[in-house]
């Protein structure tokens, strides 16, 4: 994005405000944080825009953890189609000149944090552009699972004249493959002896989901200089979190840090987890390392200690993931139902 682009995202950002309340709405949902917590006065914004992994489950799940358990205001935006939440949505859509939406991209403006879970997403340029001046802001970003694939079509970022992509150049790696078997082998985390001491580490010592792990580089290559590995990946047989592991696939990287600048000269913390299904957000560890992961990129590391309570609040039951939507019992609902 150059300083023109640049100056009109601000202008439509600004545009777009006038005509939105910057804080609530029956398209997407907010919570309210609880007083006392290390969190207080800080707003965290999701974004549930996928189709495989039900982030329309484990967004707001974090987003009501987040708000009650540690006082963070915050807010879940989800991708729509005619009014529902639509994880069932073509993406991107074979149509040209057909866009998803994620209503509430605006709510970015006043966001500390943005925690991304997309895939494929094709948006309007005036909700891109809410994107790109965040990217412009500073502000911390989380990438969850698909978000190093989230964004597809007429998504464009420049940045010293050359296009930004956002899986290599914001989070640090981008989707090239299955390397853990798909739908068929689960993974188990292992923490980065060299990094153990890491705060986003503390507390967290059994992560176990059943999605597969991504490889994110070439096979000849590794994570930019810019990254640092903090939990890796292991391959298990099956589906089961007892499983043995596969001795064919040493671990990849499935989490870890970055650092994004953007046109403005402002450098932002930046986490990446591959891992991420609803289903994988059933693990303590899976929670604890997100919510460390938002202190951090917050710049309140100190605030860390092993006992922050990661209990779910209310219930969670995550439907299993997968495009077999009828089967699941995937389909377009209210925002409401998500709450």
């Amino acid at each position: 994005m150059n300083a023109l682009q640049t100056a009109l995202a601000a202008a439509v950002v600004a545009a777009t405000l006038s005509a939105q309340d910057s804080t609530d709405g029956p398209s997407w949902l907010s919570y309210t944080g609880s007083e006392g917590g290390v969190g207080a006065g800080k707003r965290v914004v999701f974004i549930a825009a996928e189709q495989e992994y039900r982030a329309e489950q484990s967004m707001p799940m974090m987003a009501r953890l987040l708000a009650t358990r540690h006082g963070f205001d915050t807010a879940v935006l989800f991708g729509q189609r005619d009014g529902m939440v639509d994880p069932t949505e073509e993406a991107p859509p074979k149509d040209p000149d057909q866009f998803q939406t994620i209503p509430g991209m605006h709510l970015l403006r006043d966001a500390d944090l943005v925690v991304l879970f997309t895939r494929f997403m094709k948006l309007p340029d005036e909700e891109l552009a809410h994107l790109n001046a965040y990217l412009d802001s500073g502000k911390p970003i989380i990438g969850v699972r698909t978000a190093n694939h989230g964004f597809r079509g007429n998504w464009t970022y420049e940045r010293d004249g050359k296009k930004v992509r956002f899986g290599d150049d914001v989070l640090g790696g981008s989707f090239r493959g299955h390397y853990g078997g798909w739908h068929r082998e689960s993974t188990r985390g292992i923490v980065v002896e060299a990094n153990k001491e890491h705060p986003i580490l503390i507390g967290v010592d059994d992560v176990w989901g059943p999605t597969d792990v991504y490889r994110m580089f070439p096979a000849d290559k590794a994570l930019p200089p810019s990254c640092t590995s903090l939990l890796l990946g292991q391959p298990l047989k099956t589906l089961e979190k007892d499983a043995e592991p596969n001795p064919k696939k040493p671990p990849l990287p499935v989490a870890w840090t970055n650092s994004w600048t953007g046109n403005l000269g402002k450098t932002a913390r930046v986490f990446h987890v591959t891992m991420g299904s609803a289903r994988d957000y059933q693990s303590a560890g899976m929670r604890r390392l997100t919510l460390n992961a938002a202190l951090w990129c917050l710049e309140m590391e100190g605030q860390i200690t092993a006992n922050l309570n990661v209990d779910i609040v209310g219930a969670y039951e995550p439907l299993k993931s997968g495009f077999n939507y009828r089967e699941l019992g995937v389909k377009p609902r209210p925002v409401s139902y998500y709450r």
